[in-house]
């Protein structure tokens, strides 16, 4: 009996699924379909390689057609995996015959873009970038440029390379990661890594948000005999910044306002406040 060659993805075809990911993860994205065409795109070359019959590629490439919708970044990892379940499709048959087939694969998808969502959005929105930012704005601080270079040189690498080492890891992981990512272990890391996205961005704000008051209270003679914000200081120092950064929380985390309503609101509050004399445009900080 003739013997059926293994069929491996080659490396090079690896890097252009990856590359297409990289560079077009939000292709066509909508609020209908998301990241599914960027997905699609990634997927394409996979099943080229894999299957010669153009009616067995177009059978592949249906799987993929579902909604897909995760944090880009540490998303890849699905990528990576999914790659590693069609290989394994294509070399059990294109008939579905076997222990993976279109429900597998999509089953898999759907159960990891939540966790990975929320891993990602912690790490990094909510670490990395504060932290990258936070540098970055001390860097430009007299106008110098350097900090926006730093930004986008750093920011650049970093999503590069983690993607990829995302990518390859979920690939050579296969279905073993999901184990990694939706048990016990993976919500260890999703709530340490909250923990610590909390604590950096408490110390962005800290650091790069100031909010004081003008507001005084003279006598006949035109002198101030209450100064709000000193009474403020000796108090709690930082009340009116404390104040604000938990109602933006409040309004984002709990009303789900988008942030720039948020910003919109904070924009209207300011201006209110500067007319009405409890902020002053000119106080310097």
């Amino acid at each position: 009996m003739a013997t059926i060659d293994k069929k491996t993805l080659s490396r090079k075809t690896l890097n252009k699924a990856f590359h297409h990911w990289f560079y077009g993860h939000l292709t066509a994205f909508s609020q209908e379909h998301m990241q599914t065409f960027g997905y699609l795109t990634s997927m394409l070359p996979i099943v080229e390689e894999l299957y010669d019959n153009k009616e067995d590629q177009e059978k592949a490439m249906k799987t993929y057609t579902a909604f897909f919708n995760t944090e880009p970044q540490l998303g890849t990892i699905i990528v990576g995996i999914t790659a590693s379940l069609e290989e394994a499709r294509a070399n059990q048959g294109i008939s579905n015959e076997g222990g993976v087939d279109d429900t597998t694969i999509n089953g898999l998808r759907a159960g990891l873009m939540g966790p990975i969502a929320g891993i990602g959005d912690s790490l990094v929105v909510g670490t990395l970038i504060p932290v990258i930012l936070g540098i970055a704005l001390g860097m430009s601080e007299g106008g110098s440029p350097l900090g926006a270079i730093f930004y986008i040189i750093v920011w650049n690498l970093l999503g590069y390379f983690g993607m990829r080492f995302a990518f390859f890891k979920g690939y050579e992981l296969g279905d073993k990661a999901v184990g990694i990512l939706i048990g016990a272990q993976g919500k260890a890391i999703r709530k340490a890594i909250a923990t610590i996205g909390g604590m950096v961005v408490g110390g962005v704000a800290a650091t790069w948000v100031t909010v004081r008051t003008s507001f005084q209270l003279k006598n006949s003679s035109g002198k101030a005999y209450l100064v709000l914000q000193n009474q403020l200081d000796s108090v709690y120092p930082g009340l009116l910044t404390a104040g604000f950064i938990v109602l933006c929380w409040w309004l984002m985390a709990k009303k789900n306002i988008s942030p720039i309503k948020v910003m919109l609101i904070l924009v209207v509050v300011a201006l209110v406040g500067v007319l009405i004399g409890f902020f002053n445009p000119g106080l310097t900080y």
